[in-house]
C-alpha cells in the first residue's frame, strides 16, 4: 500500500497548478469572444484555385490520439498541456469522415487508403482497386483499378510527392500509385506463385512502373527493392534486412537508370539528403531504413531525417513547379505504436507529425495552398480517470481501482499486449517503469496486437475551398473536394478558363457542371 501511495503522490507532484488568471471569468469571456471575431472573419470564403495540394495523414490518428497528442506537445513546452494548440488545432474547418470499408465496419488502412486517396471505398486489405476486387484474388484486379489524386494532379502537369515514416510501399503511400489485391505483396517474394503466374506485380514494382515520373519519393522500404539476400548497405550484418526480390531485379538501380539524363538523386541518409540542391535537383528517391522508419524517439539525429525535415525537403522540391503540385505525408507510425501498446512512440510520433504540418505551413500560403489534415481511422486508445489539470498524459489516475486496489495509468487501450495477469490478478503499474519510451499500457483484452477503432476520425483544413470539408462525410469525399479545388480530376472543366492558381472561379458554373456529369453518368448506367 505505501507504494501505491508513494506512486499516486509523484504522480498528482508532477501535475501543474492552472494558470491564475483562468480563475478570473473574464479571461474566458474575452477568450471565447476573441474566438468569435475569428469565426466572423470566415465569412469571407476562400474560394480560390488551389495551385498546391498537401493531404498529411495521420495513420491510426483518432480524435483521442489528437487530444493526447497535444497535451503532450504542451507539457514538452513544460506547459499544463491542456490549452496548447496544435498546428492541425489552428485549421478553421474540421469535419468528421466515417471510416468503415465496404466489407469492414472496423477499417484497415488499405481499404480507408483507397478511399481518401483514389475517391472509392474499397475492401479491406486491397489498394487502388475497388470493392469489386477480393483480397489476395489476382485475378480480380483487372478492370476494378482506380486512380489517385496523386495521379490526377500528374496529369494536370503539377509535381507530385510521397513522404512517409513507414516503407514507400506500406498501405496508405501505395494506394497513390498502386493496385494490388493485397497490401502486403511488398516485393514479389510477399505473392503467391499463383499470383505471380497470373501477371500480378508487387507493389515495389508498381512504384517503379506505373507513374514513373513521381518527383519525390521518401521514406523506408529498401529491402523490397533490392534482389533476395543483397546486403543492406546501412546494416550488413542483419540477415533480416537483405533484399527479398525473386525477380533479380534492383529497383532502385532501375530507379536511377529511368531518370539518366535528368536532375535525379538517390540518397539513404540524412547527410545525403541534406547535401542535395533542391534548386537543381528534380527528382528524388530516399529510402532511410530496409523497413518503416524508426520511431522518432529512438532517432539517429545525425544519420536519419525528421519527417519535418522531409517535408521540407519535398516541398522546396515541388513547389519550383509553375503549375503548383501535390503532396501526400503520412505520419505511419503513429499507428503502428498504438498497435504495439507503446503510447509513448504513438504520441511522440503525432507530435512530430504537427512539427512537420507547421513546416509546411511556414513554406506555403493559405491563397493558393489547400492542407488537409486526417486520419485513415482510429485505435482502441483511450485518456481518462479523472485526471488533475497538467497530469503527466503518461502518468496515473489519481485514485485506486474500486475493485482491486491498484493504481492504473490515465492512458488505457481496450485490447492489446499490454494485458498482463500476475498472480491472477492485474499488474501493480507501481512495479514497472510506466514512462518508459516502449512501456505497454494496460488492456482490458489480451491481444498480441492492438487492433483498430471504429469511430470517425478529424479532418482539418485550410486554403481554397476547405469550407467544403464542413460535417460528417463519407472518408472517400475528401480526395474530392481537393480535386475540385485544385481544378484537376472529375472536376477539371467546371473551372473558368482564365481562372488561374490562387484565384476565385465560379461556384454557379462549378455546380452546374457537376450535375450536368452526373446526369451523364446516370445516363450511361
Amino acid at each position: 500500500m505505501k507504494s501505491h501511495l508513494l506512486l499516486l503522490f509523484i504522480s498528482m507532484a508532477f501535475s501543474v497548478e492552472f494558470p491564475e488568471n483562468e480563475k478570473n471569468p473574464d479571461y474566458w469571456r474575452y477568450q471565447a469572444q476573441d474566438t468569435l471575431k475569428h469565426a466572423l472573419s470566415l465569412e469571407k470564403l476562400n474560394k480560390n484555385v488551389a495551385k498546391n495540394l498537401i493531404m498529411f495523414l495521420g495513420d491510426g490518428m483518432g480524435i483521442a490520439t489528437v487530444t493526447a497528442a497535444r497535451i503532450l506537445k504542451g507539457q514538452l513546452q513544460h506547459h499544463p498541456g491542456e490549452e496548447t494548440r496544435l498546428e492541425m488545432d489552428k485549421f478553421p474547418h474540421v469535419a468528421l469522415a466515417k471510416t468503415y470499408n465496404t466489407n469492414a465496419q472496423v477499417p484497415d488502412s488499405a481499404g480507408t487508403a483507397t478511399a481518401y486517396l483514389c475517391g472509392v471505398k474499397a475492401n479491406e486489405g486491397t489498394v487502388g482497386v475497388n470493392a469489386a476486387a477480393v483480397r489476395s484474388m489476382c485475378n480480380t484486379t483487372k478492370g476494378n483499378e482506380v486512380t489517385s489524386i496523386l495521379r490526377w494532379a500528374k496529369d494536370a502537369g503539377k509535381s507530385v510527392g510521397i513522404v512517409t515514416t513507414t516503407r514507400v510501399n506500406h498501405a496508405t503511400p501505395s494506394a497513390a500509385y498502386a493496385h494490388s489485391v493485397d497490401r502486403d505483396w511488398f516485393s514479389d517474394n510477399e505473392m503467391t506463385s499463383e499470383a505471380r503466374g497470373q501477371g500480378c506485380k508487387d507493389i515495389a514494382l508498381q512504384l517503379i512502373e506505373n507513374i514513373p515520373d513521381i518527383e519525390v519519393i521518401m521514406g523506408g522500404g529498401r529491402k523490397y527493392m533490392l534482389p533476395k539476400d543483397t546486403l543492406d548497405i546501412e546494416y550488413p550484418n542483419k540477415t533480416k534486412t537483405n533484399g527479398t526480390r525473386l525477380d533479380g531485379r534492383n529497383l532502385i538501380e532501375e530507379w536511377k537508370t529511368g531518370k539518366q539524363g535528368k536532375r535525379a538523386q538517390y540518397v539513404w541518409n540524412r547527410q545525403q539528403l541534406f547535401g542535395i540542391n533542391t534548386a537543381t535537383t528534380d527528382y528524388l528517391m530516399g529510402l532511410f531504413e530496409p523497413g518503416d522508419l524508426v520511431y522518432e524517439l529512438n532517432r539517429d539525429k545525425l544519420s536519419d531525417p525528421s519527417l519535418q525535415e522531409m517535408v521540407d525537403v519535398a516541398i522546396q522540391m515541388l513547389k519550383k513547379n509553375p503549375k503548383g503540385f501535390f503532396l501526400l505525408v503520412e505520419g505511419g507510425r503513429i499507428d503502428h505504436g498504438h498497435h504495439e501498446g507503446k503510447a509513448k512512440q504513438a504520441l511522440h510520433e503525432a507530435v512530430e507529425m504537427d512539427n512537420a504540418i507547421s513546416k509546411a505551413d511556414t513554406l506555403t500560403s493559405t491563397n493558393d495552398t489547400l492542407t488537409v489534415v486526417t486520419a485513415d481511422h482510429s485505435h482502441v486508445f483511450t485518456i481518462g480517470g479523472y485526471t488533475p489539470r497538467g497530469n503527466p498524459i503518461f502518468g496515473l489516475a489519481p485514485m485506486l481501482s474500486d475493485i482491486d486496489k491498484k493504481p492504473f495509468t490515465s492512458i488505457l487501450y481496450g485490447n492489446g499486449p499490454g494485458f498482463k495477469m500476475v498472480n491472477g490478478s492485474r499488474e501493480n503499474v507501481s512495479t514497472v517503469d510506466i514512462v518508459h519510451d516502449n512501456y505497454l499500457a494496460q488492456s482490458a483484452v489480451p491481444l498480441r496486437q492492438e487492433t483498430h477503432g471504429g469511430e470517425d476520425v478529424a479532418i482539418f483544413a485550410k486554403g481554397p475551398m476547405a469550407h467544403l470539408l464542413h460535417g460528417v462525410h463519407e472518408q472517400n469525399y475528401i480526395p474530392h473536394v481537393m480535386a475540385y479545388a485544385a481544378c484537376i480530376g472529375l472536376n477539371k472543366d467546371h473551372c473558368e478558363k482564365d481562372a488561374l492558381p490562387g484565384k476565385a472561379s465560379s461556384p454557379q458554373k462549378a455546380a452546374g457542371s457537376i450535375l450536368l456529369s452526373i446526369l451523364i453518368v446516370k445516363l450511361l448506367l
